[in-house]
């Protein structure tokens, strides 16, 4: 038998796997089922048996003109039956009873002899059913009632017996964890790129999990939680299976909004069940993710008081923690983005007393990381994956792997054999930016508008020394604009100098002065600029102290205070002068970028001519037309007709049979 803690000197018995519990149906679903069942024997059996006449001369005289089927009556227990003839003759009675109805006369058991001696009396033909009817009514009348209320008993013995901590409940007391064995979990540290330090810093959780007696020698203890702190698609829940996988232990996975439910104290039985089976699994690796969900502080934000779900099934998830043993085993991990809302005792020494984060990886990591994802593609032998890991800042781990699929979608729709550095480049393009809208019909007006303000923007960007270098721009529609001017950073940039904002705010800026200064009007096309050049001045001077007026002091509200209403720190002459601030760098940006668009003009009509006629110019296209230089390659026009004579058919056969001469050469690409 294998070890499940490494070491040689222990001969303990591998503790069974817990099963998960087989799914069984609620209580009050069979109890909704049993309801029905009652209701709708109600209804059956409260429907009339038939037409009741209560005067026995009106039933008599009724027998007596023939208006019976075969004049024939039934003495019952009970009652006097009898069924409506077809024809009934000359009406009888005080109702007119349809034809084929069953009608019935109740009467008193002591009298049943005085009724048979006055149908005798009358010649009227009668039979008797006395006695026989009475277990079959019997039946009848209480069988239902007493299979169902079997079936109620039966299902409630059975969901008590199989609830266990929930007991009538069912199984909401069960955890709902997913268990990852040592044989279905294949994820290691070869699969997770990108986060070399954070790879390091768990790794002590893996020599623990295989030989916990090499660390209790010196009296050290590992750590019992770790805390995984990162944006979402980070990796943070890919590292946590890739430390089972390396240790080979199995793998406890819950969200925390599983311990939630609509019944209080469910969410604290179950982080009793869940420590419970890891317990009894261990060595193991409970992996709570999205633990803001039940872990945010007690007593903050708007409770409207009395018990309090979450906050019991934190205290559960503390209790436990804190119950754990150097000889448990089991390592708690936690993953989540806000580690800000999370409770103090949760991250105290003792609980979740190491916290990792898990950043963005820079520009190694996300070649790294495409590499992985790569593997899985048939990638073009000329791709270079270092240009699309510039081109992909703040990207995380899941958006890298996004692309590599959308690039191998991309090109399997254009029946490629691999995938090329193009599809990586539009896999890319359309992540960020949305798909390309190349079927959008847009009049020649706007088309001319889009082509200056795309100029504006690239021209700006080429002529600034502190703005990123220019990748490409299209005036195809993608996502919600009309255009767009890509740029490719050389570097990952983890905090913001001012030259580096005022640049970008110049760039914002050439597109509507462009635009205006070509057309002689405005349009909306610069709410996104707009906003963007707004937010950096924001930012500039409420957070980041770049105002000479206002100094070294950030105005922004604190983040992690939660109010109802947004409260200001300073006073009302204070925003005033943050706005006066805000104002003054736009207007300045604005008047720069007029200025620098009045010398370079004439590059800009260059690139807005190049951009109506090919609709996509590539960064070397850019720097020959700010040289004064021209491009040769076909535009969108030659490539259309060059596309319409291929497809022609051909007009040399004037026979109808003749399929004449079929069209040779090689495929025309598609426009832009």
């Amino acid at each position: 038998m294998a070890n499940p803690t490494g070491n040689k000197n222990d001969q303990r018995p591998k503790p069974p796997t817990p099963q998960k519990p087989k799914f069984s149906r609620g209580l009050f679903s069979w109890m909704l089922i049993c309801f029905v069942l009652i209701m709708l024997y109600g209804m059956m059996n409260g429907a009339s048996g038939g037409e009741e006449i209560s005067n026995w001369n009106d039933f008599l005289n009724r027998a007596k003109a023939g208006q019976f089927q075969d004049n024939n009556v039934i003495v019952e227990d009970s009652q006097i039956t009898a069924v409506m003839a077809t024809d009934n003759g000359t009406p009888v009675g005080s109702i007119d009873i349809p034809a084929g109805t069953k009608v019935f006369f109740p009467y008193g058991a002591q009298s049943q002899d005085w009724y048979l001696d006055q149908l005798s009396a009358a010649k009227i033909d009668h039979s008797t059913d006395i006695g026989s009817g009475i277990l079959m009514r019997l039946l009848v009348g209480w069988g239902p009632m007493i299979i169902i209320l079997f079936l109620i008993f039966f299902f409630i013995s059975r969901s008590a017996q199989s609830g266990g901590a929930g007991g009538m409940l069912g199984n909401f007391g069960k955890s709902k964890h997913r268990l990852a064995n040592k044989d279905s979990n294949k994820v290691t540290f070869d699969d997770v790129a990108g986060v070399e330090e954070a790879k390091a810093e768990v790794h002590e959780i893996i020599e623990f999990l295989k030989n916990p007696k090499k660390f209790s020698r010196l009296g050290g203890r590992i750590p019992r939680g770790i805390l995984l702190v990162g944006q979402p698609g980070c990796g943070k829940t890919l590292l946590a299976k890739a430390i089972a996988g390396e240790a080979d232990v199995p793998f406890f996975t819950i969200s925390g909004s599983d311990f939630v439910e609509m019944f209080v104290g469910v969410g604290a039985s179950r982080v009793r069940d869940l420590f419970k089976q890891a317990k009894d699994a261990s060595p193991c690796i409970i992996f709570l993710d999205e633990i803001d969900a039940v872990g945010r502080k007690r007593g903050s934000g708007f409770s409207s008081g009395g018990h309090d779900e979450r906050e019991q099934t934190l205290n559960a998830i503390l209790v436990e923690m804190d119950g754990f043993e150097l000889s448990d085993q089991v390592i708690v991990m936690a993953a989540t983005n806000r580690a800000d809302v999370l409770d103090p005792a949760l991250t105290r020494p003792g609980r979740f007393d190491r916290q990792v984060h898990v950043p963005l990886p820079d520009v190694e990591g996300r070649k790294a990381i495409l590499e992985v994802h790569a593997k899985k593609v048939k990638l073009c032998p000329n791709v270079d994956l270092s240009r699309v890991a510039r081109g992909t800042p703040m990207f995380s781990g899941a958006d890298l792997e996004a692309l590599i699929n959308e690039a191998a979608i991309i090109a399997t729709l254009a029946d490629k054999d691999f995938v090329d550095q193009l599809d990586l480049d539009e896999a890319r393009d359309k992540i960020r930016w949305g798909r390309a809208s190349k079927s959008r019909k847009v009049e020649e007006l706007e088309r001319v508008a889009t082509a200056y303000h795309e100029a504006g923007h690239a021209v700006v960007q080429l002529v600034l020394p502190n703005a990123d270098p220019v990748h490409k721009v299209t005036i195809i529609p993608r996502g919600q604009s009309g255009g767009a001017t890509f740029s490719l950073p050389e570097k990952d940039r983890y905090f913001y100098n001012r030259k580096f904002l005022e640049a970008s705010m110049r760039v914002l800026c050439g597109g509507r002065i462009a635009e205006r200064r070509k057309t002689n009007d405005i349009s909306s096309g610069a709410s996104m600029d707009i906003q963007m050049a707004t937010s950096y001045a924001r930012h500039m001077i409420l957070d980041w102290g770049m105002s000479d007026r206002l100094g070294f002091v950030m105005y922004s509200p604190d983040p992690n205070r939660e109010a109802i209403f947004a409260e200001r720190d300073y006073s009302p002459d204070t925003a005033r002068i943050i706005d006066e601030e805000v104002k003054r760098l736009i207007d300045a940006a604005y008047a720069e970028t007029e200025r620098i668009l009045d010398e370079h003009w004439e590059q800009v009509v260059a690139i807005s001519e190049a951009l109506l006629e090919y609709e996509t110019l590539q960064a070397d296209e850019l720097e020959a037309l700010m040289r004064g230089e021209s491009i040769t390659r076909s535009s969108v026009s030659d490539l259309l007709d060059q596309e319409a004579n291929t497809t022609l058919p051909p007009a040399t056969s004037t026979d109808k049979n003749d399929p004449g001469e079929s069209t040779s050469g090689d495929v025309v690409p598609a426009p832009a």
